[in-house]
């Protein structure tokens, strides 16, 4: 897998040199009214590509801390909905002994000797 990684890697920095390269003509960028500035037009789309990637890189820690926020919900209502399974299991629990043992202090019914 590193290996396949490093390829990687070398392969879009070898396009990247490549297209820096073949495009050094002077471009203006228009920032805001009054304020330009010039550079190759393969370095403004380097810094474009790599402004892009930083965005990516945020949108996609942005989602995996609101998974991680959801996951942790998840898990203490899981906890709280199994802590209060077991306090019914130990009521019905309760209930039945509490139940049998008032069946067996009854009398016995009329009909049956």
């Amino acid at each position: 897998m590193k290996v396949i990684n490093f390829l990687l890697i070398f392969i879009i920095c070898f396009a990247v040199v490549l297209f820096s390269l073949q495009n050094t003509e002077l471009t203006t960028i228009k920032l805001i009214e009054g304020v330009q500035v010039q550079a190759p037009l393969s370095l403004e789309l380097i810094m474009a590509m790599g402004i892009g990637a930083i965005l990516a890189w945020f949108f996609s820690l942005w989602s995996r801390v609101q998974r991680t926020l959801l996951n942790w919900q998840s898990k203490r209502e899981m906890r709280q909905r199994e802590k209060r399974i077991q306090e019914l299991e130990e009521n019905i629990e309760s209930y039945q002994t509490a139940a049998e043992e008032q069946q067996a202090s009854l009398p016995p019914a009329e009909g049956t000797k």
